[in-house]
């Protein structure tokens, strides 16, 4: 906690905070083609390549350019940063004057709205501050009002675990409350930022590097599901809402097909439980096709019922997983009954 507060701790005699934002785009220039399959989507700030690299590049381009403009340059030291330094990025970019911070916990700016990269240059250089901006929000509370999992305090503060952004980023099962609320979206989360009257025809193109690829931001959700460790590291391995690998992303487009109502999708979700090897994904195919079936089916029930013994055949055995299948068979006897079509 000392190292996010004092920057003392992790910098030997710290002048200045230097704060950065870039905007980054908010909507898709010419969107992906429509074709059979359902599509996906990310979250806009996983859009283009990943804005670590972006960031880390823009701060040493600044970083140079005040070497060259310093009379003395012999003795200056900088420590770049961006969110997965020790700093915490919105606190620092609002004693910096960037912006306020809002009710979503987001820092907003004049110019850009929320949409917005922050990164943070610790340095030894002696500079001017800036004056830090106040809330502006007044008693707007269209964000707290709009996240779906009422994850937002009402001062800034946020329930972290139940942030859509943090669910779609675990890598275990994601409780029941949380899949409908996730709709098509794959990672990450834009609702508050969506509703907030600051970001209002808020659209910037700055960086060629932030603009997203359609198909790999807005992906066919039904071939994701069999795609290979190569595939994914080609297809969205730039981009930052690869960071946790595939496995919650396929998760998810799991559950996302579900939200489309996706009843065209059971046969290829069958083969998911029949072949994956991993249970998370398994279990949740199972939840999947039972939520797409109107109807009980003895042969679907036989076959869950053949997966979950199989769950319980193995060694280590989550609990959890065995959980899901129970509910998933369970809800499936509650069912009315297939119709009998023989004479």
């Amino acid at each position: 906690l000392d190292e996010r507060l004092n920057p003392d701790q992790i910098f030997d005699q710290p002048q200045s905070i230097i704060a950065i934002a870039l905007a980054y785009p908010t909507r898709i220039k010419q969107r992906p083609l429509r074709t059979e399959n359902i599509r996906g989507q990310f979250a806009r700030a996983s859009w283009g390549i990943d804005y670590h690299r972006i960031l880390d590049d823009k701060m040493a381009q600044l970083i140079t350019a005040i070497k060259q403009l310093a009379t003395k340059n012999n003795d200056i030291k900088f420590k770049p940063m961006v969110d997965t330094g020790e700093l915490i990025d919105v606190a620092v970019a609002q004693r910096a004057g960037l912006g306020f911070i809002g009710r979503n916990g987001l820092l907003i700016t004049e110019e850009f709205g929320s949409f917005v990269y922050l990164g943070e240059i610790i340095t030894n250089i002696e500079f001017t501050p800036d004056e830090p901006i106040a809330n502006q929000c007044g008693t707007c509370t269209r964000c707290i009002d709009a996240c779906p999992p009422s994850a937002l305090l009402g001062d800034g503060r946020l329930n972290g675990q139940r942030c859509l952004s943090y669910q779609t980023q675990t890598k275990n099962l994601m409780p029941k409350e949380f899949r409908p609320m996730i709709r098509n979206v794959i990672y990450g989360c834009d609702i508050c930022q969506i509703v907030c009257p600051f970001n209002k025809g808020k659209n910037f193109h700055f960086h060629p590097e932030m603009e997203p690829d359609p198909e790999a931001v807005m992906p066919e959700l039904v071939p994701m599901l069999t795609m290979s460790n190569k595939e994914f590291k080609v297809k969205f391995g730039p981009m930052s809402g690869s960071w946790r690998g595939k496995k919650p992303l396929q998760r998810n487009a799991i559950i996302a097909l579900v939200n489309s109502k996706a009843t065209n999708t059971i046969l290829q979700l069958l083969e998911v439980i029949d072949h994956d090897p991993r249970p998370v994904i398994r279990a949740t195919a199972a939840w999947a096709v039972v939520e797409l079936s109107d109807l009980r089916n003895e042969a679907l029930l036989n076959f869950l019922t053949s997966a979950r013994t199989k769950e319980n055949s193995v060694a280590e055995v989550d609990p959890e997983i065995l959980d899901e299948y129970d509910q998933a068979i369970a809800k499936l006897r509650a069912l009315p009954e297939l119709p009998n079509t023989t004479n």
